[in-house]
């Protein structure tokens, strides 16, 4: 049983309500497509499951959802709130562009939420230390230029965090920085529409085909950390539509993403820490096709698992366990580990 986020690696949460399938807090399904997800509460992400308990898991909730009175539903999609707490999202037979504005508004408009609040409360900080330095007899200009820079990462993010740990195929693991996105590209694929060059700490690969879109996913994310405002989200649904579907969108995308992610010149150094890495890279991308993009890489995903591949899925569940163990575990001194062991064995 998976229990954390394929994107984010934080627990999913647990459910007291659901016997078959306890994990998750809020849990999204289709019963018609015998569809499945788990909606991660800190980034807002749907984790398709691969599991063989989602048919009964799916009948279960199904029942809990049309005996609670707490629900609000339109047409296509219902939500519900069970006693527990657990929300449980019903998909009936909605359009492709309703689903998918629903689905997206509720993850990007979330996430913006949440980026401008943190933004919000850095550059308030900020303004606090100005003032603070002020009153104290500091001159504002004797510093200013290093509260420009601060307020700059408050707001983009610090170029050297890292943003994404990349499980590739023969298990090594890449630590992306913030700043390798600015230095990573797009261009069109030979086993496939996409390729990517992906930049990280310590060297550069190329990833062609399904692996290239796996880890794109991963990536992309970051890229849009801001999420969409309702009308930019329906803008990037528009586009899918007018491409008919994510494979479209993908296909045309990359026949021009060579020229709009071109990587950031690295011969110098300083340029990395220059307001016009936002605008090299990944970062290239429209805010629009940020938002289409990181929608068609979840849809390709999640259509390759239905259709049989999800050997695929399975594995990127247990590196995200894997990941999060790791995470866990870095700084728990080995005696607790060894003791909390012993706990859970008896």
């Amino acid at each position: 049983m998976y229990a954390t986020c394929l994107f984010c690696n934080r627990p999913l949460g647990r459910n007291e309500t659901l016997e078959s399938f306890p994990v998750g807090r809020r849990l999204a399904y289709d019963a018609a497509k015998g569809r499945l997800w788990v909606v991660c509460t800190h980034c807002e992400r749907w984790n398709l499951t691969p599991l063989e308990e989602r048919w009964e898991a799916i009948e279960q909730a199904e029942t809990l959802y049309r005996d609670t009175r707490r629900r609000v539903a339109t047409d296509h999609i219902g939500l519900a709130k069970l006693r527990d707490g657990t929300e449980l999202v019903r998909i009936g037979e909605p359009l492709r562009p309703e689903f998918a504005a629903w689905r997206y508004g509720d993850q990007f408009g979330r996430r913006r939420r949440r980026q401008i609040l943190i933004a919000g409360a850095g550059v308030t900080a900020l303004g606090g230390l100005a003032v603070g330095g002020a009153v104290a007899g500091v001159g504002i200009g004797g510093f200013g230029w290093l509260l420009a820079r601060a307020g700059r990462r408050v707001i983009e993010g610090s170029p050297e965090a890292v943003v994404a740990r990349v499980t590739t195929q023969d298990g090594a693991t890449l630590r992306v920085r913030r700043r390798h996105l600015a230095e990573t590209t797009l261009v069109r694929g030979t086993e496939g529409p996409l390729a990517l060059d992906l930049r990280y700490a310590g060297g550069q690969s190329h990833f062609e085909g399904r692996e290239a879109m796996r880890i794109a996913s991963l990536v992309i994310p970051h890229v849009n950390r801001y999420g969409g405002a309702r009308q930019t989200v329906a803008e990037a649904v528009s586009s899918l539509e007018k491409d008919g579907g994510a494979e479209g969108y993908i296909d045309r995308l990359a026949g021009r993403s060579h020229v709009i992610t071109r990587p950031l010149d690295t011969t110098s150094r300083r340029r990395r820490w220059n307001t016009e890495m936002s605008k090299w890279g990944l970062f290239g991308l429209s805010t629009v096709d940020r938002l289409a993009l990181e929608m068609a890489l979840h849809e390709e995903a999640e259509r390759r698992a239905l259709q049989g591949e999800l050997t695929e899925l399975e594995r990127a569940w247990r590196e995200a366990e894997e990941i999060a163990a790791i995470a866990d575990d870095m700084f728990v001194p080995s005696a607790i580990t060894r003791a909390i062991e012993r706990m859970r064995g008896k």
